[in-house]
């Protein structure tokens, strides 16, 4: 199934370093630079989330032909129809140290109307669901791409600055902040009611941050609570939630299912560091556990059809360790691995059922047949495999041992395979 996000594209520009003082001559500190990270934001932030989820996306947007239109192009990873944006590309640029932001810098945008292609419009019609992204940059109020996008499933986040959702969408995600300066009124129930009345909308999730989500769709609102993770920087949150919403509906998820996993997705994305995550996602959450003096331990294989074995390997893999990561195979790489009736359930479930396991720390989906790259990435202390196996045969363990790492073998639980269990239903 495609998804496709249209909406405003823009370049985001982390610029990195250390406050250690104090400008001369003004009570503002200077930062001394060590990196600058760009990245492609915005609705391009939103399809990169589901594109990192194994999801068919295509983006579709509008981009300026300058000097930042073409840093933002070459940023992009996912595949995208464009159109010209008259207008110079939006940029946001922030000052960080310490994990947090000193200050942001805006520049672009203006005046004039971004141009809607034919090629735009046909690749939206082509979409199982759409994410319409709006930052307030007007692509969404385009007459032709509106009319497109009301013959299509929808989820809409929509911004201040931009037009209301088009009737009839499956589900509209604002914030607090956006949900109020739409119209709403009083309390958040109240707010999400209003909405969902002036839109027309099939549903409305108003996202409350640390608070998770209040969604209403007709009957009595339900209150969807979020983990309790610490975070400084909750850029992308809302792009994470949105994107998440939008391939769980479009996977067949009710959407009180669906918002309640996008609620635990942007708990997990800001658990991993957010956007600053981005940069390493092979390595979310490993630096802190390894500045504290702990131990990252390794695993991997299929998880298709959940049983013991798999839960008495995994608690014996975390037992070795501070932090355990499951290396999980893609769809793609257990059909070539097992055939093509395989997987049962998709990566995104199993990965979902894998992070619900207390001993689970982290789930990171590779392509490949084999875990060299992911791992070359990871750089885990430990590497564990649960089978018949000795460790210096495997594969893996000349790589691990590269950088100081170790092989272990846990005890195999033989009799229980997901394809001895499938045999036995056939």
């Amino acid at each position: 199934m495609r998804l496709v996000v249209v909406g405003d594209a823009l370049l985001d520009v982390d610029v990195e370093g250390v406050v250690e003082r104090v400008c001369p001559d003004a009570p503002a500190p200077v930062l001394d630079v060590s990196a600058e990270h760009v990245r492609a934001g915005g609705a391009a932030l939103a399809a990169a989330l589901a594109a990192a989820d194994g999801v068919d996306v295509t983006l579709v947007a509008a981009v300026a032909d300058d000097v930042d239109g073409h840093r933002l192009r070459a940023a992009l990873r996912v595949p995208a129809v464009l159109g010209h944006s008259p207008v110079p590309t939006p940029v946001k640029t922030r000052l960080r140290a310490g994990g947090t932001s000193v200050a942001r810098v805006d520049r672009g945008g203006g005046p004039g109307r971004p141009v809607v292609g034919d090629d735009m419009l046909d690749a939206v019609l082509a979409a199982d669901l759409v994410l319409a992204s709006d930052y307030g940059r007007g692509l969404l109020r385009d007459p032709r791409l509106r009319a497109v996008l009301a013959r299509r499933p929808v989820v809409w986040d929509p911004h201040p600055r931009g037009p209301d959702p088009v009737r009839g969408v499956r589900l509209a995600t604002p914030n607090r902040a956006e949900a109020a300066a739409f119209g709403g009124a009083g309390d958040v129930d109240a707010t999400a009611a209003a909405l969902l009345e002036r839109w027309g909308a099939r549903a409305v999730a108003v996202t409350l941050g640390a608070g998770g989500a209040v969604l209403h769709a007709g009957g009595t609102p339900v209150a969807v609570p979020a983990p309790s993770v610490p975070t400084t920087d909750p850029c992308g949150a809302g792009d994470r939630f949105a994107a998440t919403a939008a391939t769980r509906l479009m996977a067949g998820d009710a959407t009180d299912d669906a918002v309640a996993a996008a609620v635990r997705a942007a708990a997990d994305f800001l658990a991993a560091g957010g956007v600053s995550g981005l940069r390493h996602p092979e390595r979310s959450g490993i630096d802190a556990v390894r500045a504290r003096g702990g131990v990252v331990v390794a695993t991997g294989g299929c998880f298709d059809l959940l049983h013991a074995g798999h839960v008495r390997t995994l608690e014996a893999a975390r037992a070795l360790g501070d932090h355990l990561v499951v290396c999980l195979n893609s769809d793609d790489s257990v059909r070539r691995l097992k055939g093509p009736d395989r997987p049962v359930n998709g990566q995104g479930e199993r990965a979902e059922v894998l992070r619900a396991l207390g001993c689970v720390d982290e789930v990171v989906v590779f392509d490949e047949d084999t875990p060299e790259r992911v791992l070359a990435g990871l750089r885990p202390d430990v590497w564990v495999k649960g089978g018949d196996y000795r460790a210096e045969s495997l594969p893996e363990a000349a790589l691990v041992g590269s950088w100081g790492g170790r092989t272990v073998v846990v005890p195999y639980h033989r009799g229980r395979s997901t394809t001895e269990l499938l045999a036995r239903r056939g």
